[in-house]
């Protein structure tokens, strides 16, 4: 199994026979290098989305149509795209999983919002997820943008993921203690990757509180298109 960082909350996961682009802001990102956008998504079966805010939905749309492979999240969001833009959809729901090439995509809970922008203002987009992400004989716990929350205990303890990609840059999300203190309490992480960090000045510029917080766990501070193996 292999992950590389697109930067901001984008990851490019390759899982059993599934190479998942996961929340693919590439065009705009300040840290990504938009001359390497073809090796980015190289391969690329599924899109796999968060929520529905521009740094997260991104370049998902152009991907799907480039690639004609099918962007998948929150029923909503993907149903009103597969109504209105020329693009394949698997939309779901909290509590539904999808297998995407072998590899077993559970939607779980986040607290955070999502919309669209829209010319007047914006437009509701469906409800912000998280996912458990089983193949290769690991579960990956994607956070999605997301506080501590309650539910992270059921979570943690019915889906025991070994891997934890974590939102931790503060501001708009949980920042590096938070994160840590919800890896402590709820999960038995071997594995934590933060993310929706140093992408702007506004966020957490490095995880050596994530660090600090989290002894005895491999916490991986990731390079922008440097391939990490788990």
């Amino acid at each position: 199994m292999k992950l590389t960082w697109l930067g901001h909350s984008g990851f490019r996961l390759e899982i059993e026979d599934a190479v998942i682009l996961i929340d693919p802001w590439l065009s705009g990102n300040p840290v990504f290098p938009e001359e390497r956008r073809a090796e980015a998504i190289k391969d690329a079966t599924h899109i796999l989305l968060t929520h529905g805010h521009g740094d997260h939905v991104g370049d998902a749309l152009s991907i799907a149509k480039e690639k004609k492979i099918p962007v998948v999240g929150i029923y909503d969001l993907i149903n009103f795209w597969t109504d209105h833009e020329e693009i394949q959809g698997i939309g779901f729901n909290k509590g539904g999983t999808v297998d995407l090439g072998g590899a077993r995509v559970t939607m779980v809970n986040a607290t955070h919002s999502s919309s669209l922008q829209g010319a007047e203002g914006p437009i509701y987009a469906g409800h912000e997820s998280g996912y458990m992400i089983a193949g290769d004989d690991h579960v990956i716990y994607v956070s999605g943008d997301t506080d501590i929350m309650a539910d992270m205990e059921w979570m943690g303890e019915y889906h025991k993921p070994d891997i934890g990609i974590l939102c931790a840059g503060g501001h708009f999300t949980m920042d590096m203690d938070r994160a840590a203190w919800a890896a402590r309490k709820y999960f038995d992480f071997k594995t934590v990757i933060p993310c929706h960090y140093r992408t702007f000045p506004l966020l957490a510029q490095n995880a050596e509180p994530l660090v600090k917080g989290l002894p005895g766990v491999k916490v991986i501070e990731p390079e922008v298109m440097q391939p990490i193996a788990l």
